[in-house]
């Protein structure tokens, strides 16, 4: 597993390791590439983040900061690791929470852009995408799932492989 785009293209992360499904490389590429111009100086969420994987990426691309959020123990090593790795730690903070517990408390547009990748064998990408529709914390909301299993309302915006990606924008919720 790597960085794919921007400055750190190519640099290795340091995998978790568990019962965790990182976002294929491929996918992460294409989810990042489809948000283009808007990672620019964006504060970014990433829930569920894993490895960090996806708030790395965005880092690689310009965005200005990342929140993760992660509660996994074997996930919260490699994070820090791939934070520490990266020399990030004045543009990143970790919190160890429970992801939908943490958007519960957000107020609207407390962020630029949320990534999340959820377990694709559960129903929490559903509930993110109700509450960010009834409270919209970031301007931008992305969601990774499984390919045959699509989110309320919307296309998926990418699919690579058995994953896909769906992006809501405010405007067009």
């Amino acid at each position: 597993m790597r960085i794919v785009g921007g400055r750190w293209a190519g640099t290795d992360l340091v995998s978790p390791g568990g019962r965790v499904r990182p976002t294929a490389e491929e996918l992460r590429a294409a989810w990042l590439d489809a948000l283009g111009e808007d990672i620019a100086g964006a504060q970014l969420l990433d829930l569920f983040a894993g490895s960090g994987a996806l708030g790395l990426e965005a880092l690689s691309r310009g965005a200005a900061s990342v929140d993760f959020v992660e509660n996994g123990r074997p996930a919260l090593h490699a994070l820090r690791a791939n934070v520490a790795r990266f020399r990030t730690k004045d543009v990143t903070r970790v919190f160890v929470k429970d992801a939908m517990a943490f958007v519960d408390r957000l107020t609207e547009g407390a962020y630029d852009i949320a990534l999340a990748d959820p377990p694709y064998t559960s129903t929490l990408s559903e509930r993110l995408v109700e509450r960010w529709r009834a409270v919209p914390f970031a301007r931008i909301l992305g969601v990774e799932h499984a390919a045959d299993r699509p989110l309320p309302g919307r296309c998926p915006s990418g699919r690579v492989g058995e994953g896909a990606f769906t992006i809501y924008r405010i405007r067009d919720s």
